[in-house]
């Protein structure tokens, strides 16, 4: 399935029906008389939070949707049917915007959430309900309204407890395939990831969502690399795994870079809760790897742990040491 994280769609409320001016006319009946029912309710246009969804690929092929009319009232006081509510599913974490892209309307937290994003018109009042002592046959009536519509965009921020961050080719979709039953691609060049990856890992009795983000790049806040449409998604992480490849020449210069993104995209990226975790161990030896640790480590004031995608033995730690990062 493609990935994407914005559109921009029309909705459209149905109109509500018109009431009906109806006379009751029957033969052999000594009394006549308005029966004009009212005419029905427009369907309105509902977006839903559905857990299972991770993009918005579906409106960008459908990008207009509009809701059903009202029907009119008719006589014997009969209502109009009430047109049925066009319900759009949208993944959990989907933003709702005005035209201006700008201005937020909704914003989905919570699996099932409903937002009402268009009204449908009201129904007509039938000639009926005009009726009283002094007017015994109105031919008044009135006409449905309209029902609302609108332009909008959708934006989707990826909800994950764990984001994993880093440079690129540093080994994120690697480590979110030996953690998670996702399968990325995974190649040895960068930008293989070009679209966040969502993964599940699995506990006894809880389950840890994982999202592999698009390496980041200096200059990223601006738009270079894969730019700023991915930084987004990691506003929605409850905690972040930082992951570095141990074999780069400047692990700091490497670290700082990452950092220097995400503050300058937001500073709130920078209070949540980090573990660093250098990858690729296997690829030097273990004096070189505890010096380049404890010199990495001397002004960093989160945990530290070093893994290799190869050993079982490594991941299942870093699996365990997830739970903390979440609760």
């Amino acid at each position: 399935m493609k990935f994407l994280d914005q559109v921009k769609i029309y909705i459209k409320a149905g109109n509500g029906g018109d009431g009906s001016p109806s006379f009751r006319r029957e033969k052999y009946v000594e009394f006549g008389g308005p029966d004009g029912g009212d005419g029905g309710r427009g369907g309105s246009i509902i977006l839903k939070s559905e857990e299972n969804l991770n993009t918005l690929i579906d409106y960008r092929y459908q990008q207009h949707h509009k809701a059903q009319r009202g029907e009119n009232g008719s006589g014997q006081n009969r209502t109009g049917k009430s047109g049925e509510d066009l319900v759009l599913k949208v993944p959990l974490g989907t933003q709702v915007f005005e035209e201006d892209n700008k201005t937020l309307l909704f914003d989905f937290n919570k699996k099932g959430e409903e937002y009402i994003a268009a009204n449908g018109g009201k129904g007509g009042l039938g000639n009926t309900r005009f009726k009283s002592s002094t007017n015994r046959a109105p031919r008044k009536f009135t006409k449905g309204t309209l029902g609302e519509e609108f332009t909008i965009w959708l934006q989707l921020k990826t909800i994950a407890d764990i984001g994993i961050i880093g440079l690129p080719n540093a080994g994120k979709s690697s480590l979110l395939a030996a953690l998670t039953n996702a399968n990325p691609k995974i190649a040895n060049y960068k930008f293989t990831t070009i679209n966040p990856n969502l993964g599940v890992a699995s506990y006894d009795d809880k389950e840890i969502t994982i999202a592999d983000i698009p390496g980041l790049v200096e200059g990223a806040h601006e738009g270079v690399g894969l730019g700023i449409q991915f930084l987004k998604h990691i506003e929605r992480c409850k905690s972040l795994l930082h992951l570095i490849d141990i074999t780069n020449l400047d692990l700091k210069e490497s670290y700082d870079q990452v950092k220097n993104e995400l503050k300058n995209y937001s500073s709130k990226m920078l209070e949540k809760r980090e573990l660093i975790v250098f990858n690729k161990i296997d690829l030097i030896d273990e004096d070189t790897a505890k010096d380049v640790i404890d010199d990495f480590s001397k002004d960093k004031n989160c945990e530290i742990m070093t893994m290799t995608t190869l050993n079982k033995e490594s991941v299942s730690k870093i699996k365990a040491k997830l739970l903390a990062y979440v609760s």
